[in-house]
Order: C-alpha cells, then sequence, then structure tokens
C-alpha cells in the first residue's frame, strides 16, 4: 500500500480515506518526491549499493562518468582493411545514403552520423566492415600482432577482435581462437568467411588440456575476460539492476584465475594484452598488479590502456600489455 500511496501521490492525487492508508504520512512522501530529482544515483537510475561503489573508486571522475553513461551509445564500424580503406568504405556508404565521420585517432573506425541497422547493407554482407565499438577497436592493435604470428585469443566470443587481428597480421600467420561456447565460434567462423579471413582456428575450451596443448606456443595472447560490463551500460542498462555486489567479487576471483593460467600459453618473449569492459579499478591494474607480485618477476608491465567514456564518448574500457621475459 506504501507503494501505491506514492503512486497515487505522485499523480498529483489526495489519498483516500482507506483504512489500509492509514498512518501514511502523504507530506513525507511529497518531500521525499521532490527530493529525488535531485539525487544524483535517481537521475542516472544507479542502484545506491553501484553509485556508492563508484564514487569510492573513482572518486571525482565518477559524476561526469556516470552522466556520460545515461548517454546514447554510437553506433562504430570498422573497416575490414582485406577488403577496403576508410576513405573507400566512406564513400560507398555515401552513394548508398549513409553519412558517416572518421574518428581520428583511430584509423579503422567510422561513426554512423545516425543509428541504422547496418546489417541489411550490401557493404556489411561483402565484409567491408563490422559493428565494433571504438573503444574495442583499440584492443588488437595494442597487442602489436604482426603478420605470421600465433596468437591466440582465450576469450573471443564472437571474435570482433580476432577478425581485427587476422586483418592486422595481414592474414598471414595463425589466430586460434578459443570460447566455452560453440555457438559463439559458430558465428566467428562465419563471419570469418564474410570477412575473407582464413587464418582463424577455432576451438571450444573443453578443459585445462585445451590450455595445456598451447603452453609456451604464443607469439601474443589476448585475454578479454569476463567482467562486470560497467564501461558498456549504455549499451546494456538493464545490467545494472542485474549486477549485484557479490557477482563482481565472483567475477575479480575468476579474472585473476584467468591470468595466472592462461598465461602460461605465452612462449618466451611473446606478449599478452588484460583487457576488460570496465571501469572498476578492483577489476583492471588491481589485477594486473596483483599478477605481476604472484610471478615474481618473469612478466613485465609495458603499457596500460585506460579508455574513460567521459572524456571519449567511446565504451569505457582497460587494457594492459605485459611481456613475458625471453
Amino acid at each position: 500500500w506504501q507503494v501505491w500511496a506514492a503512486y497515487w501521490i505522485q499523480a498529483g492525487h489526495e489519498l483516500p480515506a482507506f483504512d489500509e492508508l492509514y498512518g501514511i504520512n502523504a507530506s513525507a512522501i511529497q518531500a521525499r518526491l521532490r527530493q529525488k530529482d535531485a539525487l544524483p544515483a535517481v537521475r542516472a537510475s544507479l542502484p545506491d549499493w553501484l553509485d556508492e561503489l563508484m564514487a569510492r573508486e573513482l572518486g571525482a571522475d565518477w559524476p561526469a562518468i556516470r552522466d556520460s553513461l545515461n548517454q546514447p551509445a554510437a553506433v562504430f564500424l570498422r573497416v575490414n582493411t582485406l577488403k577496403t580503406d576508410r576513405r573507400s568504405l566512406k564513400v560507398r556508404l555515401a552513394q548508398e545514403g549513409f553519412i558517416t565521420e572518421t574518428v581520428t585517432d583511430i584509423p579503422t573506425a567510422l561513426r554512423m552520423a545516425q543509428r541504422y541497422n547496418v546489417f541489411g547493407l550490401a557493404a556489411f554482407k561483402e565484409g567491408l566492415f563490422e559493428v565494433q565499438d571504438a573503444s574495442s577497436q583499440r584492443i588488437a592493435p595494442f597487442l602489436q600482432v604482426e603478420p605470421g604470428q600465433k596468437v591466440v585469443d582465450a576469450c573471443a566470443g564472437a571474435g570482433g577482435k580476432a577478425l581485427h587481428m587476422a586483418a592486422l597480421m595481414q592474414n598471414k600467420g595463425r589466430v586460434i581462437a578459443l570460447d566455452i561456447h560453440e555457438w559463439k565460434l559458430k558465428e566467428l567462423r562465419k563471419r570469418a568467411a564474410r570477412a575473407g579471413v582464413d587464418v582463424i582456428e577455432t576451438r571450444p575450451i573443453e578443459s585445462a588440456k585445451t590450455f595445456k596443448r598451447l603452453a609456451g606456443h604464443a607469439d601474443r595472447l589476448l585475454l578479454d575476460v569476463p567482467c562486470s560490463g560497467l564501461g558498456v551500460l549504455r549499451r546494456n542498462p538493464d545490467a545494472k539492476w542485474k549486477l549485484r555486489p557479490e557477482e563482481i567479487a565472483r567475477l575479480i576471483v575468476q579474472q585473476q584465475e584467468i591470468l595466472q593460467s592462461y598465461s602460461r600459453m605465452v612462449k618466451p618473449g611473446g606478449k599478452m594484452v588484460y583487457a576488460t569492459c570496465s571501469i572498476l579499478p578492483a577489476e583492471n591494474e588491481k589485477q594486473v598488479q596483483a599478477f605481476l607480485v604472484a610471478q615474481n618477476g618473469r612478466w613485465t608491465l609495458e603499457e596500460e590502456l585506460h579508455i574513460d567514456p567521459a572524456k571519449t564518448g567511446h565504451d569505457g574500457f582497460y587494457a594492459a600489455r605485459l611481456a613475458l621475459q625471453a
């Protein structure tokens, strides 16, 4: 009845004299309703616990990031450089009536001037581009892959980054894409065929043997680990209401386990990128620091990448590139 009373008062009505409403303070409800618009977490439609957590972790940066995560997400395209270049694709799309804008600091990225379902376009069916956020497009180049290398994408999903790495490698070498979900790997195989990529090999993760067979074999390893997704809330706004503190705690344990065990696939002198679409330090730089301490000098941190959604207008991402001693 309290919920109904709040709804009734918010609609501008006086409470009727029902026995069930006895003791409900209409004035207090009205005051609370007036106050709610002044509460940042309410305006941002965030659970209180999550707003408080992010304020503690990010400090003065959180208000701007919180606001940015409530802005509509733009559609970005990644040019498939195996088949075309950015200028040619931009012209092709303009001829079909779709205006795009170049992203200055990401050479493969085009931003759609308006949201549009691009999956029916002939250019998409020809494999000239993939839909991929600008932040995500920064991860594959960050790994510094080269033609002819053996590269492992250990949490490949549907393979957006694996496809990007194959293009950067000029379709030369091997990209081994691993995932626990066979249906995602099936989708990756379809996307690879459309993109003209034939260096990707998909393997389902069935047991620890999957990794043991690759121990010490990878020139490059990408760990795009499961995470809270706090950097991409504008794309998945319902996720913030499904997320729980205990789920974040579980993910943090899982991420460190992945780092410690999957890193064994890298050969001496090789490199690894640990990446998340989270903005929470406990999932990002703190994980890398814990890994480095546990490894006792075997790995070194080369560079970190922090993508702030408030400063860039793109998804929030983190990546760290680490090198294994030769």
